[in-house]
């Protein structure tokens, strides 16, 4: 009998790799939010902050993640999106605050920390919105999938309406109120939100359960 201080144990997990795949790329897609988002981009007539494409890639990724692994998985992937979201924001603060060098590039010694020197409000606004609008994206996913004549990418599309509107609201109320004038900045954002969800949703959502259904056949053909 093999001793049991001797037994190897196989700790790997048994993880589908497209949820893996899916997993690492929406830990990217919360980090580099708060990056793009500090440049603001006009699409037609509306203004936008360029940090909605990752977020609308956010809301794709957990739909389909909901939508082939079920809600308590997509529902731990968005919790664990806490994890690179917090992290992100501390090593900014800490490299922020280490001194510069002198041989740094000149222009780029002004415009890093205007770029990511973003107050505690925009932070914590950050951090809510998130945690909010992306777990209410679950639910509102998963919950419109009881009513079966309504397809995926129309139930992604409804969810991200609801979730990046209701997105808009807490980050724009708590990162700017006392300071700016709320009503244009919402009505702008969540109109440029809606038609995006509209528009680009539904086919994100499609291209990712197609491609995550070709990669697993793929798995299962290898593995034969």
């Amino acid at each position: 009998m093999q001793d049991d201080h001797t037994r190897e144990i196989d700790l790997s997990p048994s993880i589908p790799k497209p949820l893996f795949l899916y997993a690492l790329f929406y830990g990217g897609m919360v980090c580099i939010a708060g990056v793009l988002g500090a440049k603001q981009v006009a699409l037609g007539p509306l203004a936008v902050e360029a940090g909605i494409f990752p977020f609308l890639l956010l809301v794709s990724l957990s739909s389909t993640v909901a939508q082939l692994y079920g809600k308590g998985m997509a529902d731990t992937m968005v919790r664990f999106g806490f994890v690179p979201l917090i992290g992100a924001m501390v090593l900014t603060a800490g490299v922020l605050a280490l001194p510069t060098d002198e041989g740094m590039w000149e222009p780029a010694k002004e415009a890093f920390p205007i770029v990511l020197g973003q107050t505690w409000r925009l932070w914590l606004a950050g951090i809510l919105a998130y945690g909010i609008s992306m777990t209410l994206n679950v639910l509102i996913f998963s919950r419109l999938a009881t009513v079966t004549f309504i397809p995926t990418v129309v139930r992604g599309a409804i969810a991200s309406i609801i979730s990046q509107v209701i997105d808009t609201l807490i980050f724009i109320t708590v990162a700017f109120y006392g300071e700016r004038p709320l009503g244009t900045l919402i009505a702008g954002q969540a109109l440029a939100k809606v038609v995006l969800s509209i528009v680009l949703v539904p086919l994100l959502i499609a291209g990712l359960v197609r491609f995550a259904k070709w990669m697993s056949a793929r798995s299962e053909l290898k593995s034969a």
